[in-house]
């Protein structure tokens, strides 16, 4: 098993990234919560990682985090959910927000991640209610819980959902400017730069 990956990114096209280790380039996915804390093209950095063995392809996963790939490593052992799903979900949502929304069996908080239906959050809370420690209290889970997805998450699955693709998509929200906005306002800023 890999266990993470130290090197120079070679290419960040999401949710692919390309590093380059003493001349060899892994290509990794990764969730937008990685990426959005990438550094450019160039520049050294250092992902956990994940390797998912199937028939047809060995494929890479890239976290940021210890706790991301301990909830992916959970997530992908849910019924009915892969590694696409695990992904849009960390992509969506960070990993205190999750825990709280399985432990309140706030479904409605996890249906807003787009890729997540109805019925694969309740699986997600029923499964995942004994995999999770109970989170600890404290001023950052309760920013977490009251953030919810983020904006900028939010708005790439609006605008994959609006047909763009995820380069693209990631393109429109950096050109939507730096600074909080709201999830409206970046789909609007976004949509506004495509024309």
């Amino acid at each position: 098993m890999i266990g993470s990956v130290r090197g120079r990114i070679a290419s960040k096209l999401p949710p692919q990234l390309t590093v380059d280790v003493g001349g060899i380039g892994y290509e990794l996915e990764a969730p937008m919560s990685t990426f959005f804390l990438l550094p450019a093209v160039g520049e050294e950095v250092r992902l956990l990682t994940h390797l998912v063995v199937r028939e047809d392809a060995h494929i890479l996963y890239a976290f940021g985090t210890e706790d991301e790939r301990r909830l992916f490593r959970s997530l992908i052992k849910v019924s009915g959910v892969g590694p696409k799903i695990a992904l849009a979900l960390l992509s969506g949502i960070n990993v205190e927000a999750f825990a709280l929304c399985v432990q309140n069996e706030d479904i409605a908080a996890l249906t807003r991640v787009p890729g997540i239906g109805r019925k694969t959050a309740e699986r997600l809370v029923v499964e995942m209610r004994d995999r999770l420690s109970p989170p600890n209290a404290g001023q950052q889970i309760a920013a977490a819980v009251a953030a919810g997805p983020s904006p900028e998450a939010e708005a790439f699955g609006a605008l994959i959902a609006l047909g763009y693709r995820p380069a693209e998509a990631t393109r429109l929200l950096k050109a939507a400017g730096p600074g909080t906005h709201s999830t409206e306002e970046l789909i609007r800023r976004a949509l506004q730069g495509a024309v």
